[in-house]
């Protein structure tokens, strides 16, 4: 081992040792479900603003998003602005509201007026897929960056990777819950704060902190020329590639909403202003961060050689903030390159290992407090029972994830999250709108609006050009399809489902409840509206 990657090595083994300490530390303080679900409820609206922070600054955010911009420009950076718009649809419709009329999960607050067993098996089953979405883009980062670090190319390696960060995302939920992974986020987020400041420093300090400057060298050396600045390089070279963005702008927008890991995190506070500020700290960190995304994508484009520009390409765009690392470092082979490589993958790292965290307990506590005690114990599971069923649903969310995220290393992983939010658009947000604001809104139209947007989003992509009919790609000579390339079965031609599949959800959300006499949910509306404004019973079960 040269002492590049055992400087790297001692970096990644002190993150994931914090990490663990931080875990065993949580085990201590973890009492019961109030404690394992949502951290005793005891965190301050900061606190929580830099979890959710640490949650949804993902791989995708800094790895993907930065490379997206680094090989696609303009139409890169439009990711970023979709994440961030779609926090004021989270403030503005859900976070106090869901914060006061829920307890741990979605569904506490959906089967509040409506039949338990339907709602509940919906609501976990949607959280369960929309959190592995998820989660194999964190794992297909991990297997990026570990491969560049130790200068492997075997998919071995990169397997091995995903394998232990997956590890890693088990032991964390299962030891730490709930408490144990907000304080992972809040110093992973802290970290990537700090060390994506100083590699936006450091690019603007080589163009004399003139953006102008930076942005004009990047368009040059990308090849593309003014093309890299405007809109339409990636989503303009057709009709169907511009359809294809508007698909991607709702899923970005509407998705946070109803992401079941951000979702979550509401529960995490004591009161519904804490709630509020959480999201406003939220939006804040996340603005400025996606700011950072703009100078370290185009930065890539301006200072990478060919040689890492052509391993930025061939990663999907993945390994542009690393090597944008390395180079202003002071390059290859140099020391205060592989000091600021080691540094950004490790808090890349422990990025990743944050997020599959948060979506790994926010999935096996859905399997948990909605399918075992919901459905299967009709709410006479104690907690106990309830806590081990969770650790064991931790365990298989995280096999899944595994053996799923090894054929999906060749796809970028902002696109990987877009897919999630796509799902997380058309299942679950249509249902909590409905749900809060709509007093005709009953089982029948809950279960259609769910498994509708489900099916379909997840369906679509099975017959999009993702999971088969790209082809191989010139530069890499990778297929750029999940399948075969002797198989084709694109019909769709759209890579985000969203346009589809999100009005399809609210769709049959209303027609399966105009098609449904269901009294008691009409008769329960009320007493939901008056928790959501006021908080008033939150605390108590909802499991009737």
């Amino acid at each position: 081992m040269d002492g590049d990657q055992a400087l790297t090595t001692i970096l990644f083994l002190t993150v994931v040792a914090i990490t663990v300490g931080i875990t065993f530390w949580a085990s201590r303080q973890t009492q019961g479900a109030a404690d394992f679900y949502a951290g005793g409820r005891g965190f301050s609206g900061l606190q929580n603003g830099l979890a959710i922070g640490g949650d949804y600054m993902s791989a995708a955010s800094f790895l993907g998003i930065s490379g997206a911009i680094a090989l696609s420009g303009y139409d890169g950076f439009l990711y970023s602005i979709g994440f961030l718009v779609a926090w004021l649809v989270a403030l503005l419709l859900v976070a106090e509201m869901l914060r006061n009329s829920g307890r741990y999960t979605m569904a506490d607050q959906l089967a509040f007026r409506m039949r338990q067993r339907p709602v509940r098996t919906a609501a976990a089953t949607s959280t369960v897929v929309v959190s592995i979405f998820y989660l194999l883009a964190q794992m297909v980062g991990a297997g990026a960056l570990v491969a560049l670090l130790l200068d492997v190319n075997s998919d071995t390696a990169k397997n091995v990777t995903i394998f232990a960060v997956g590890a890693l995302m088990i032991f964390y939920v299962t030891v730490g819950g709930m408490k144990g992974t907000t304080w992972v986020q809040i110093v992973k987020a802290v970290l990537l704060m700090a060390g994506s400041a100083l590699i936006v420093v450091l690019v603007l300090a080589k163009f004399g902190f003139n953006l102008s400057d930076l942005l004009g060298t990047a368009a040059s050396n990308s090849g593309k020329g003014q093309g890299f600045l405007e809109p339409g390089l990636k989503y303009g070279v057709s009709e169907t590639s511009k359809i294809d963005f508007l698909s991607l702008g709702l899923a970005l927008v509407l998705g946070t909403a109803g992401l079941p890991h951000i979702l979550i995190r509401f529960y995490t506070v004591p009161t519904s202003r804490d709630a509020r500020k959480s999201v406003l700290w939220a939006i804040g960190l996340i603005g400025v961060f996606y700011l950072f995304t703009l100078v370290l994508g185009f930065g890539a484009a301006a200072l990478l050689n060919k040689g890492d520009y052509a391993k930025v390409v061939a990663s999907g765009g993945n390994l542009a903030s690393p090597l944008l690392a390395q180079a202003v470092g002071g390059g290859d082979g140099s020391t205060g390159g592989a000091v600021l490589l080691a540094l950004i993958s490790a808090v890349a790292f422990a990025t990743i290992l944050a997020v599959v965290a948060g979506l790994t307990l926010t999935s096996s506590v859905s399997v948990a407090h909605d399918i075992y005690n919901g459905v299967i114990r009709r709410g006479q599971a104690s907690e106990r029972d309830e806590m081990k069923v969770a650790r064991w649903a931790a365990l298989a969310i995280g096999l899944v994830a595994i053996l799923l995220a090894i054929p999906a290393q060749r796809l970028n992983v902002a696109f990987l999250v877009a897919l999630a939010f796509a799902v997380a658009a058309s299942a679950n947000l249509p249902a909590i709108v409905y749900n809060m604001f709509w007093k005709g809104f009953n089982t029948r139209g809950a279960v259609w609006s769910i498994y509708g947007g489900l099916i379909s989003s997840v369906g679509l992509v099975v017959f999009s050009p993702i999971m088969s009919g790209k082809g191989i790609d010139p530069v890499s000579g990778k297929n750029l399809s999940l399948l075969p390339t002797s198989i084709d079965i694109s019909w769709f031609p759209l890579e985000n489902p969203g346009i589809v599949s999100i009005p399809l959800g609210f769709f049959l959300g209303w027609l399966g409840s105009v098609t449904s006499e269901e009294p008691e949910a009409e008769e329960r509306y009320t007493e939901l509206e008056v928790r959501a404004l006021s908080g008033a019973g939150s605390e108590k079960a909802v499991i009737h």
